[in-house]
């Protein structure tokens, strides 16, 4: 029979063998992020809430692709666990339960062209330049043709909205369509005069959002919860005060390693953003899903009328409405 100094020895025993356990379970295998571009000043927000998720436990390793489409592949195949993109089309057609589980931004997305054009009807049949094939400058080409009632020309893609307003300064492009505060510095610039910013509809969708596979989601939840929880944050405080992300990015990180020029821009381009409304403090949510619905279905990525789609076959709620409590 074991004494009564014996249980509470094995007790104290087990305690921290419990506590053990519990730490491996929330850091067994870092979390694999598929970036669709290298570190930039647009992913500055991103990287602080990283550096938030990991002081609060969350182990992690990135790898950038050089566009969204491989992003998604890495997630496919489980090279990567969690992804940048809309993979509505891949969720729709894909065996593997992809879920989108936090928005992070809307397609706040603007045509710009040189002075050859004044109109969206001006751009029938000429080509023009995008982001990535099936990504959210896509949808928003497919969608211009459908409301216009226009076809663009031959499309190519350059990741980055600043490498395609270089495109354009440097005359190998007519006609791209960039991002809120790429078009707000190439219109403040004195290049401005050779560009036209032509007129469009509002848009609310997602343009890039965090996403992977539910099987692995739910397997990772205690992992996924402080990761999402660690966004949420973020996106609340930046839209109290959007300096908090130059004040908080890592000196040492990825972005604190980009150009003095970038670095100096940070405040300006999180001020911009937040005001035109890219980034929803909330993280999306059902919001945006039943937007993102309408959006892509419109947009010809998802088969379907809108009001027929469940949203819960394209988004996974439970780690946002966690982050909510």
């Amino acid at each position: 029979m074991m004494t009564l100094f014996g249980k509470v020895a094995a007790f104290a025993t087990a305690v921290p063998v419990a506590l053990t356990m519990m730490v491996a379970s929330v850091q067994a295998e870092p979390i694999r992020i598929a970036l669709a571009e290298t570190p930039s000043d647009e992913l500055a927000a991103f990287f602080v809430a990283l550096d938030r998720a990991k002081a609060n436990g969350l182990d992690y390793e990135w790898t950038a692709f050089s566009d969204e489409e491989l992003a998604i592949q890495a997630v496919l195949s489980g090279q990567m666990d969690i992804g940048f993109g809309t993979p509505y089309s891949a969720m729709q057609r894909s065996k593997a339960p992809l879920r989108i589980v936090f928005q992070l931004s809307k397609l706040k997305f603007f045509p710009v062209t040189t002075k050859k054009y004044s109109s969206l009807e001006d751009l029938n049949g000429e080509p023009i330049l995008l982001h990535s094939r099936g990504g959210g400058t896509d949808s928003i080409a497919n969608v211009i043709e459908e409301r216009v009632g226009m076809k663009f020309g031959d499309r190519s893609y350059v990741p980055g909205s600043s490498n395609r307003v270089a495109a354009l300064l440097g005359g190998r492009a007519d006609a791209t369509i960039i991002d809120l505060s790429n078009k707000n510095k190439l219109m403040r610039s004195e290049a401005a005069d050779r560009f036209n910013v032509l007129e469009m509809f509002d848009v609310e969708a997602s343009d890039e959002a965090l996403f992977g596979n539910l099987t692995w989601i739910q397997e990772n939840e205690a992992q996924v919860d402080i990761f999402v929880k660690a966004l949420v944050s973020v996106w609340q405080d930046m839209h109290k005060d959007p300096t908090i992300v130059r004040r908080e990015t890592n000196p040492d990180g990825p972005i604190g390693q980009l150009p003095k020029e970038i670095l100096d821009e940070l405040d300006g381009f999180y001020a911009d953003a937040v005001a035109g409304g890219l980034y929803d403090p909330n993280g999306g949510g059902r919001k945006a899903a039943m937007a993102d619905m309408e959006w892509y279905s419109a947009a010809g990525q998802l088969d379907g009328d809108a009001s027929t789609l469940n949203i819960e076959d394209f988004w996974y709620l439970a780690p946002l409405d966690a982050a909510s409590k």
